[in-house]
């Protein structure tokens, strides 16, 4: 393995990109697993029904933050089929990431509490905690697409450095949408959760890149 080893001895030794994969992989899942630890069971005797039905906006936290996580997976996955080796540089910005998306289960928990036991004031909390920290998730993505679009000997053969260049387009709706779910959210909470969970559902669509997702639809038209 040794994509540019010449001049990857100049800019940083490369090494192969499966441990980086394996131990990213290993994070998400146990992000994965701790969104439901927020899920309680009720104690009070003879009302376990509506105890159950009472926690729906806990529900609805864990369904958004689930699908959230396994999109960000699924994205995760994409990027590495178009990375032939990882750098220091590299490895700095994957554990950005992950460190954003490891903190994913605490704002969840904030968000389905202030839902259902809160007031308004504290759904307006809760949901701009939420979207600041999806909007920091977003940023780190940013950093990551930057680094790839200007470092090529990363990449694989078929891979160019324009994609990455591309890509950084998809980060950045991200901020910007995030943080409008924030500014929304100041005005009406429900507003603002509806744009949160919209944007999973736009990454999950574009999850093999921006280009690779017009190309479909191109195709799609076409035929």
């Amino acid at each position: 393995m040794s994509p540019g080893a010449d001049s990857g001895s100049r800019r940083g030794r490369l090494a192969e990109s499966g441990r980086v994969e394996a131990f990213s992989d290993g994070v998400l899942a146990i992000v994965i697993t701790l969104l439901v630890l927020d899920l309680r069971a009720p104690q009070d005797r003879g009302a376990m029904l509506h105890r159950l039905l009472e926690q729906w906006p806990a529900y609805v936290a864990y369904l958004a933050s689930f699908a959230y996580a396994g999109v960000i997976w699924v994205n995760h996955h994409q990027l590495f089929t178009r990375i032939a080796a990882v750098d220091t540089g590299l490895l700095w910005r994957n554990l950005a990431l992950l460190l954003t998306t490891s903190v994913l289960p605490f704002p969840t928990a904030v968000l389905g509490s202030a839902f259902q036991h809160g007031n308004h004031r504290d759904q307006v909390a809760g949901l701009i905690f939420y979207a600041l920290v999806a909007a920091a998730m977003a940023a780190t993505w940013l950093l990551l697409f930057h680094y790839l679009a200007n470092n090529e000997r990363l990449l694989t053969e078929h891979t160019p450095a324009s994609f990455f260049a591309r890509e950084r387009r998809r980060a950045l709706i991200g901020v910007a949408a995030y943080l409008l779910a924030a500014l929304a959210a100041l005005w009406q909470p429900a507003a603002g959760l509806v744009i949160a969970v919209a944007l999973p559902v736009f990454y999950g669509v574009t999850s093999e890149g921006w280009s690779s997702s017009r190309d479909r639809r191109a195709d799609a038209v076409s035929s």
